[in-house]
C-alpha cells in the first residue's frame, strides 16, 4: 500500500479543492493507504476554523476533516504563516501575538512549511488539491 502527503489549498467553501481532497482521503484510507500528512496551506486554512458555520442543510467540511483526522490519527498541520495571516490561531499563537482567543479545531496543528518537506520526503505520493 501507498502513503499519500497532500496539501489543501482551498477553502472550504470557495472551490471544490478541499471537498476533493476531503474524499480522497476517505477513498485511500478505505482501500487500506496511509495519509501521511495533510498540510493546509494558503486558503485551505480555513478549513481548520472552529469558528465556521454553514447552513444546518450544508455538509460541514471543517467538522468532517476534524473527525477524520481524529478517527485515523493523522497528522494534519496548518502552515503558520498562512494561518496568522487568515485569523487562524492556536493557543500558543493566541497567547504569542497577544490575541484575545484561539480557533484552531481541535485535532489540528500549527507548523512550518519544514513540515511539508519532510512529508514530501517521506511520502511515496505527493498531491496538491488547490482551487
Amino acid at each position: 500500500m501507498s502513503s499519500f502527503a497532500l496539501m489543501i489549498q482551498g477553502a472550504p467553501y470557495s472551490s471544490g479543492a478541499a471537498l476533493s481532497a476531503f474524499r480522497f482521503c476517505e477513498a485511500a484510507l478505505e482501500s487500506g493507504h496511509q495519509i501521511q500528512r495533510l498540510f493546509f496551506f494558503q486558503d485551505g486554512v480555513h478549513n481548520a476554523s472552529a469558528l465556521c458555520v454553514p447552513p444546518q442543510d450544508e455538509f460541514h467540511l471543517p467538522k468532517a476533516w476534524q473527525q477524520l483526522i481524529q478517527q485515523h490519527r493523522i497528522d494534519a498541520v496548518v502552515c503558520v504563516a498562512s494561518a496568522l495571516k487568515r485569523g487562524i490561531t492556536d493557543n500558543n499563537e493566541a497567547v504569542r501575538h497577544q490575541l484575545p482567543a484561539s480557533n484552531l479545531l481541535e485535532g489540528f496543528s500549527i507548523g512550518g512549511l519544514g513540515l511539508w518537506m519532510e512529508s514530501m520526503a517521506k511520502a511515496d505520493r505527493v498531491l496538491n488539491f488547490a482551487p
